[in-house]
């Protein structure tokens, strides 16, 4: 059977269209448990047990357990800990999580995706018994709520039909909405808040800890000690009128009551200082904020101030001393910056942070607050019954509400990083602060891999040119295994028109695009990688060891697919010719910079691979000789290397990195094959191509750098040169025409 659904939407011409659409409803969708009478289940279709064991004390008998849609956004956390099985995901839960949290919606579905938890993922909204359509006038989170009661009151009877009384499992309807709740139980729907029901869980330690903690409405707070923030509605009009302006709030590193919002209007960021004038708002967030006028404007201030170490309770301490600093009188005009404050947050960009447990001086005490390891964080009040443990640990803590009364926001407790300044836990703060995806990769991008055993197949050989028998050869850092370029050059037959010798050079890429196909998750998971990150001990790969340290690695003596840049390059350097293909290679010699460098000068090779580097290496300098006569910067920064040990990989040396010719051999042609790829995208898709050209920098940029230079009485010339003398710089000397972009 089949019902429509009618939408009216209205174009950009103002026109209103009328949009109907079918929705297919079936009476055929199976329940997915093993006690149903009903379904015709495969073996392979149950996945709720029969008779699932109950953990929770308020409810001794066989249940599952249908939550609704905040439950998911609020208490992922939890879902993912094995105390909670035998779950019944509504495609109405699903479909909403998705529309207001794409990550909160992909860590679900690996919790679906895991056979061990036993979710069930149920389509209520195509089957014939569950699906309720839209009333008149009703609210989709109204709709939506009374879609989840309907298919708890469902499974409800469908599991008691043809079995005993009582030796059906039962169901538990999760949700945190009170109204919800008590329609709920007049429908006799058995119902239970996410708190009452994990506070009576046995057997799993900590799982408590894992709660979110309920937001607090606006205008429900007792005791305020914040603002009200504005609503949406407010916001928005405020926005549209110019009397407020939205920016994303970046707390200050030095002064924990100071941060800005940098908006168009204005050349300077906008000040804000202050509990009551940050608001609430944490770094990242999205804000709207309102602009004192000029003459309330003031100067950043000039401390250094951090958080007490104590907790002060729910007090927020005097700000005079913060405030009278910030405007001393004899400040010039150009120090006072516009000042504001947060009226309203737009959008929060929380996410789990890394730190450590302050522990309460109280004993027995469950509220403690958490320091994060970035200093632009507040802290966090959160409750734990493992304060003694988890204070000798690095742990993770997620943000959950920051209500009006609370000094601090509110969070819950994640997990333990481990030991306070263990290796592995101090290298997984690392990589949580800067957000580096690095969990194992998924059975699903794994079954996007070849054969270990795989070779090149005949058929893919010939469509591509064979350059296996030309010496290629790669130069890499020592101890790289993910060798990704490989360089030739051999001389070529004849000579140009001004008699100069001719050679044949190329760029050798390793061609992972055979491998990772469009879409495919192994594609999905690379591009949320975007890059391979690398650890003083350790690699976090991009793509599986499989492809970056041997299929995609172009290793010495054996054969790899490649795409090639090739060049037909006289010896002043000047490209006379280029072309591009996919090909296949077969590296003669994978060698790092210093074997590369000792290669060229010892005079006594005479070998392809010697004279194909020393060709290299001699157009390499004209290279970079012709891109800094054309006005290129050389922005290269010493790097050092970390000497580890080979059974611990504990670093136990650090060293300077030596810089060889053979390193700039290298960068000047990936330089070329860059240009020589962005040349041919300009001419062959035009209106594709961009252009990347960096503005100018504004004055505001070299304040501070002007302010440090005038008081050691330097002077900045028109080159760039610092001189010495007693002459004031201003602002207005920096600009690009002098040489100072």
């Amino acid at each position: 059977m089949w019902t429509t659904k009618t939408f009216l939407t209205k174009t950009k011409r103002g026109n209103i269209l009328k949009i109907v659409r079918e929705h297919y409803l079936r009476d055929d969708l199976l329940c997915g448990s093993s006690a149903c009478n009903i379904c015709p289940h495969k073996d392979e279709e149950y996945v709720l047990d029969s008779k699932p064991d109950s953990v929770c004390a308020l409810f001794d008998y066989p249940h599952y357990l249908l939550l609704d849609t905040n439950v998911v956004l609020h208490q992922i956390d939890v879902l993912e800990e094995d105390a909670l099985k035998n779950v019944i995901m509504l495609q109405t839960v699903l479909e909403e999580v998705k529309h207001q949290n794409t990550a909160i919606f992909q860590r679900i579905l690996e919790v679906i995706n895991n056979k061990k938890r036993k979710f069930y993922s149920f389509v209520n909204e195509h089957h014939k018994d569950t699906y309720v359509e839209r009333n008149p006038g009703e609210k989709q989170n109204d709709r939506n709520d009374r879609a989840i009661r309907k298919a708890a009151s469902w499974y409800a009877l469908h599991l008691s039909v043809n079995n005993v009384a009582g030796q059906f499992p039962q169901i538990v309807l999760l949700t945190d909405d009170e109204n919800n709740r008590k329609i709920a139980q007049e429908e006799g729907i058995v119902c239970c808040s996410v708190k009452d029901y994990i506070e009576n869980v046995n057997g799993f330690v900590g799982l408590i800890d894992k709660l979110s903690k309920n937001v607090i409405p606006e205008t429900c707070s007792k005791d305020a000690l914040y603002p009200a923030h504005f609503t949406p509605t407010q916001i928005h009009t405020g926005i549209r009128n110019g009397k407020l302006y939205q920016g994303t709030f970046h707390a200050s590193r030095d002064n924990f009551l100071e941060g800005t919002v940098s908006v168009n209007r204005f050349e300077k960021p906008i000040l804000l200082q202050g509990h009551i004038g940050i608001n609430r708002a944490v770094d990242g967030d999205l804000v709207a904020i309102e602009v004192f006028p000029e003459e309330e404007w003031r100067k950043p201030s000039d401390i250094v101030l951090e958080d007490k170490a104590d907790d002060p309770g729910d007090l927020l301490e005097e700000e005079s001393a913060l405030l009278s600093s910030a405007k001393p009188l004899d400040s010039s005009k150009d120090e006072i910056t516009p000042t504001g404050k947060v009226v309203g947050i737009i959008r929060r960009k929380w996410r789990q942070y890394c730190g450590i447990l302050m522990p309460s001086k109280f004993p027995g005490a469950t509220r403690h607050l958490f320091t994060p390891a970035e200093k632009r964080i507040p802290r966090v009040r959160i409750e734990t019954r493992q304060s003694d443990v988890l204070a000798s640990q690095r742990i993770l803590v997620a943000l959950d509400s920051w209500p009006r009364n609370s000094r601090y926001p509110l969070g819950h407790f994640v997990r333990a990083l481990g030991p306070i300044g263990d290796k592995d836990a101090e290298n997984e703060v690392i990589l949580l602060e800067h957000d580096v995806p690095h969990a194992r990769f998924s059975e699903a991008v794994l079954a996007c891999l070849p054969p270990n055993d795989w070779t090149i197949p005949e058929e893919e050989i010939k469509k591509r040119v064979d350059l296996r028998s030309i010496c290629i050869c790669s130069v890499d850092p020592p101890g790289c295994t993910d060798i990704d370029d490989a360089l030739h050059a051999r001389p070529i037959d004849g000579v140009t028109a001004d008699g100069l010798k001719k050679y044949e050079v190329g760029v050798h890429i390793a061609d992972v695009t055979y491998f990772v196909r469009p879409n495919t998750a192994l594609d999905k998971e690379a591009a949320s990688r975007s890059t391979t990150v690398y650890l003083v001990d350790r690699r976090i790969d991009m793509v599986p060891d499989l492809l970056s340290s041997n299929l995609c690695s172009l290793r010495g003596g054996e054969e790899r697919l490649a795409f090639s840049c090739v060049w037909e390059i006289d010896e002043n350097a000047n490209v006379l010719s280029t072309k591009f293909h996919k090909s296949v290679i077969k590296s003669a010699a994978a060698m790092t910079y210093e074997e590369a460098q000792i290669t060229i000068d010892n005079s006594s090779r005479k070998d392809e691979i010697a004279r194909s580097l020393r060709t290299l290496n001699a157009l390499a300098k004209k290279l970079k000789q012709k891109r800094l006569d054309n006005g290129a910067l050389l922005l290269a920064s010493p790097e050092i290397r970390f000497q580890v040990d080979s059974e611990t990989h504990d670093p136990v040396e650090v060293q300077a990195k030596k810089i060889m010719d053979t390193n700039s051999m290298v960068e000047e042609f990936m330089l070329l094959a860059n240009v020589s790829v962005a040349e041919k995208l300009a001419e062959e898709f035009p209106q594709c191509a961009l252009l990347r050209r960096h503005p100018s920098p504004p004055p505001a940029n070299f304040t501070t750098f002007l302010k440090a230079t005038r008081q050691q009485k330097w002077d900045l010339l028109p080159d760039g040169r610092l001189l010495l003398t007693t002459t004031r710089i201003t602002a207005d000397d920096i600009s690009p025409s002098r040489g100072f972009a």
